[in-house]
């Protein structure tokens, strides 16, 4: 995680915590199906996007990602990610549109962000356990510990 990547003009690396929530906080990764698609369909798109991602944690209605975007702009990732899953999620489980979101799309338009530096032991952490019952609530009182 701490190697630089060379690009044709540049050498660096750019890590970030990238989360984002389901429309409407409806918990849709309490069916496990449902999470497990999402995660393959998030790792395909990552892999397309040639991005780095070492963790990808989904929680109940939300996905968290610790990332090494590079040259890439964050609303590129973002839109793509959420693109590709709602198109297909919706697609293949017709039953959350009718149930869930038959007013709009699959994920809340809002994202969080943040560059990452000594805290990426602790953040990559956090991020590998969304979904394993936790006595931290918040990011802010996981990197507190």
């Amino acid at each position: 995680m701490t190697n630089f990547v060379s690009h044709s003009s540049s050498v660096g690396r750019l890590w970030v915590h990238l989360a984002f929530k389901v429309k409407y906080c409806h918990e849709i990764f309490e069916f496990p199906e449902i999470k497990k698609r999402c995660e393959e369909l998030l790792r395909e798109k990552l892999a397309q996007l040639c991005i780095e991602c070492t963790e990808l944690g989904i929680d109940r209605d939300h996905a968290h990602f610790v990332m090494d975007i590079a040259l890439t702009p964050i609303t590129k990732i973002v839109k793509a990610l959420k693109g590709y899953t709602a198109k297909n999620l919706l697609r293949e489980f017709p039953w959350l549109k009718r149930q869930y979101f038959w007013g709009g799309g699959l994920w809340n338009p809002s994202y969080y962000f943040d560059s990452l530096g000594s805290d990426l032991a602790k953040l990559s952490e956090y991020v590998r356990r969304q979904g394993v019952p936790k006595e931290q609530s918040r990011l802010a009182s996981f990197l507190a510990n």
